[in-house]
């Protein structure tokens, strides 16, 4: 098993000492410290209780420095595309991360990317409000009259606005036929812009035209001289306010040279945020604070060290609570460390569980190179995985753990023929032997081969689960759950398949009709124990269910069958795709570059769609067919405190 063992620890610190006893935990990120309502401290010491204060100037700082990384990076030269993607973080040195963060500055820092931010937000409104009120002259430009005159007439009305162009001459008509006049001065999209005009007398009904013909009015209050005087104003307000905003901007992209100075600060914060929150949340009397705390055993003796090194701390190891629940940290060795990806997706065991990372090693390699079944792809898979290895920062574990898939599709495909498909035979005929030298069988001419063996390890794989089960409860000392619920369908199984394999023809037919009386025995066994709570009634109600979904087991030995589904069709791709090849091959002046674009692109293609397939299904079949029989999930993660970085990355 590879469950790490756990031992809970009480750590006691005076208040003194608390933030730089946190800051020495946190560096080494071996523990997990448990808050006021976990820890088992504060339910059997009546007069500790939680420190109250939130680091609220920590928050406020860490939200400035938020939102001005945010407005920096907008004018930074970021790098983009596949490197972006490989090294989201700046890599930098302990020198240079201690430089920035015992800089006095950054209060200045945030107080001038604050100050510009809001200089270019009201540029940019006052840009808009100029260009919203020139939009809304232009159409005025040819009318000579100062704009402040309209609603000076005595015994008359004149309106300014917009009329759209469909109900221009009805409303030109009707007004007329009042008295009124309507004066064109331009146009604005499909609207007219004009001057109406009427007397006092009749400007009621006037209005009730307009309104009918969706006349929209243009007021012009607080405005004097003409439209075009107007317009030749907002045109100099605007150049200005666009000057002003390019003279901004530079600023900001001044600032820029700033940006990982703030983003090793945002980072630090955070880390100090998290230590101040963890101080704050655990048990504390007036003098002391008071660290439950989980740690791995094998790091307990660092863990001594280090609050060693505090005058008043100390440290000691305590039994955890009753019922109360273990952290797990699952730990492989390096070959199969990378695998506890597909265990951690689907969950961590319990304390008291297995581990069955690596279990399902060896088997999700097999079963990913039997999918992607192709040596071309798998090695073409590996030198991208070991590239993005080597560019990328941070858990490499995925790219690991496809590599060595990749492996085994290498070995796989030279076993089956599968190089790019039948890229030997069709563009390399030289090497035919050489492969066919190496080849067992071609699964497309032989599937019956791939589909026994796609059967044969569904079955070792379910016996695998079971045989592993049955340990398990072995060394618990659950010799019940390990008799009746795993020995019983081992016997049982490996029974009814001998039996069935006699009378293939496979092995003597006396002795595949021992295996079938002796099936008996563990099936009566499954009907009456399998099921041990409740009265009889319900036992062995349940009991016929569960002998009755021995059939389940057939459909999950069935289930494998999709790895010789995706061998083949890959292969089938593959093929096609060279034969498009092969014909682009002909094609007069530009034929072999054509050939290399269709091989390329469409192994390419290919190769993700097979990669894509060959993980789901292969994870499908872990946590579906394999892990309910021996694993179940429900652990809690060990969750120690330990330094995170967002931004950058120290070396």
């Amino acid at each position: 098993m590879a469950i790490a063992r756990m031992a809970k620890v009480m750590i006691v610190s005076h208040r003194s000492e608390a933030s730089d006893l946190l800051e020495a935990l946190q560096a080494e990120g071996i523990c997990q410290i448990l808050n006021a309502d976990e820890a088992m401290v504060s339910k059997d010491l009546g007069e500790t209780e939680a420190a109250p204060q939130r680091p609220r100037d920590i928050e406020a700082l860490l939200g400035r420095l938020g939102r001005s990384i945010e407005f920096v990076k907008s004018y930074a030269q970021a790098p983009k595309g596949l490197a972006a993607a490989l090294a989201p973080r700046a890599v930098i040195d302990e020198q240079a991360y201690s430089k920035v963060v015992c800089d006095r500055g950054i209060v200045n820092l945030l107080d001038r990317c604050e100050q510009i931010e809001v200089l270019i937000e009201k540029t940019k409104g006052r840009i808009e409000a100029l260009r919203g009120s020139l939009e809304a002259l232009l159409p005025w430009e040819r009318f000579d009259t100062p704009v402040e005159e309209i609603g000076q007439l005595q015994r008359a009305t004149c309106w300014a606005g917009l009329i759209p162009v469909q109900q221009f001459d009805q409303a030109v008509e009707k007004i007329a036929e009042l008295g009124g006049a309507v004066q064109k001065v331009g146009s604005a999209g499909n609207r007219h812009a004009c001057l109406i005009v009427s007397l006092n007398e009749t400007a009621e009904d006037i209005q009730k035209i307009l309104r009918s013909a969706e006349f929209e009015a243009v007021s012009f209050e607080g405005m004097c001289g003409t439209a075009r005087e107007l317009i030749a104003e907002r045109r100099e307000e605007l150049e200005r306010a666009q000057r002003q905003l390019a003279e901004q901007r530079a600023d900001a992209a001044e600032l820029a040279g700033s940006l990982l100075k703030l983003q090793i600060l945002h980072d630090h914060y955070r880390n100090l945020l998290s230590r101040e929150q963890t101080k704050d949340g655990a048990p504390a009397t007036q003098c002391t604070v008071l660290l439950e705390a989980w740690v791995k055993e094998k790091n307990r003796g660092r863990l001594e060290k280090i609050v060693s090194r505090f005058d008043a701390a100390g440290v000691t190891k305590i039994q955890p609570g009753e019922n109360e629940q273990v952290p797990v940290e699952i730990e492989n060795r390096c070959v199969f460390r990378p695998f506890e990806v597909i265990t951690r997706l689907y969950g961590v065991p319990q304390q008291f569980d297995v581990d069955p990372t690596i279990f399902l090693a060896p088997f999700f390699a097999l079963f990913f190179g039997i999918c992607l079944g192709d040596a071309g792809y798998g090695i073409a898979m590996i030198a991208g995985m070991l590239l993005l290895i080597r560019k990328m920062q941070g858990d490499t574990k995925l790219l690991w753990m496809l590599a060595i898939c990749s492996g085994a599709a290498v070995v796989v495909g030279a076993l089956t023929g599968g190089w790019f498909g039948d890229a030997i035979p069709q563009f390399a005929p030289a090497l035919v032997p050489l492969k066919e030298k190496i080849m067992l069988f071609d699964p497309l001419e032989k599937p019956e081969k791939l589909l026994g063996l796609a059967l044969m390890l569904g079955y070792i794989q379910i016996i695998s689960g079971l045989l592993i089960g049955f340990g398990h409860n072995l060394y618990r000392k659950d010799y019940v759950a390990a008799v009746c619920d795993q020995l019983t369908w081992l016997v049982m199984l490996n029974s009814v398949v001998l039996f069935g394999a006699s009378k293939g023809g496979f092995i003597p037919a006396h002795i595949g009709g021992i295996f079938g009386k002796v099936a008996i025995v563990p099936a009566v066994m499954i009907f009456l124990l399998s099921s041990r709570q409740g009265g009889w009634g319900a036992r062995l109600g349940m009991g016929f269910y569960n002998l009755f979904s021995s059939v389940f087991y057939l459909g999950d030995v069935l289930s494998y069958l999709r790895l010789m589904g995706l061998c083949m069709v890959g292969a089938g791709m593959g093929m096609a795709i060279n034969l498009i090849a092969k014909i682009a091959l002909d094609i007069p002046y530009v034929g072999i570059i054509a050939a290399i674009l269709v091989f390329v692109g469409g192994h390419g293609f290919n190769l993700i769609l097979s990669v894509l397939g060959a993980f789901v299904h292969t994870m499908r079949l872990q946590y579906v067919e394999f892990f309910p029989k021996f694993f179940a999930a429900g652990g809690r993660d060990f969750q120690p405190l330990h330094k995170e970085y967002k931004h950058i990355y120290i070396t």
